[in-house]
């Protein structure tokens, strides 16, 4: 991505984000179809027509955004400790990384929320993609390296791994709904989400290990 638009990434990164944000905040507002490139020109605060010198077209602006929104849930993953082997600590670790990720970058996580919602036929079917790999990548790399010793010998644990993820996915789906923008995002969601992860202990571990 850095070569193909190596004209954007030669910016100093100030006037970049700017770009970029403003470029997030306009298809929040409007989605795809009815977003304003002279709106983002006007916020971004650039010379009229000068988006177009970093993107050829409205629809490569879009695509090259959820290729940013990827790079910026990278960095939760980049900052994990991958040596914690216990899920509901790794877990609480992502969680706590995602909030200080979204509170930095939270144009990015409102510009995904509405993607998900996006009907636009142009880039419906990108959006999709990203949707699919965010999830599927996501699941691969946060429960690597598991103990999987502490779950009861009694249970499947590919059923219990299962009803951990669609658990975790529908948590997060509903305080995503509860918000206006991630920048409202409040930390007291994790003292929530540890009673989620008491209860799941006490059905999935052995006694010992709960």
């Amino acid at each position: 991505m850095l070569i193909i638009y190596s004209k954007l990434y030669s910016l100093k990164p100030e006037k970049r984000e700017r770009i970029i944000n403003a470029a997030l905040k306009e298809f929040v507002r409007n989605g795809f179809e009815k977003a304003s490139t002279n709106e983002i020109i006007k916020e971004a605060e650039i010379s009229k027509g000068s988006l177009f010198n970093y993107f050829n077209s409205k629809k490569e602006l879009y695509l090259f955004l959820l290729d940013y929104v990827v790079e910026v849930i990278d960095k939760i993953y980049a900052e994990v400790d991958w040596n914690e082997t216990e899920l509901f600590k790794r877990m609480k670790e992502i969680g706590l990384i995602k909030l200080k990720i979204m509170k930095k970058f939270p144009q990015a996580f409102n510009f995904l929320k509405t993607a998900a919602n996006e009907e636009a036929a142009e880039v419906k079917s990108e959006v999709a993609k990203i949707g699919k790999y965010l999830v599927e990548s996501g699941t691969e790399r946060g429960y690597k390296n598991i103990d999987l010793t502490k779950f009861r010998d009694d249970i499947d644990i590919q059923k219990t791994m299962n009803i951990i993820v669609w658990t975790i996915l529908s948590f997060a789906e509903q305080q995503r709904d509860k918000v206006n923008s991630f920048e409202d995002i409040d930390m007291e969601v994790l003292k929530e989400w540890d009673g989620y992860f008491d209860i799941m202990k006490r059905c999935f571990y052995k006694k010992e290990e709960q």
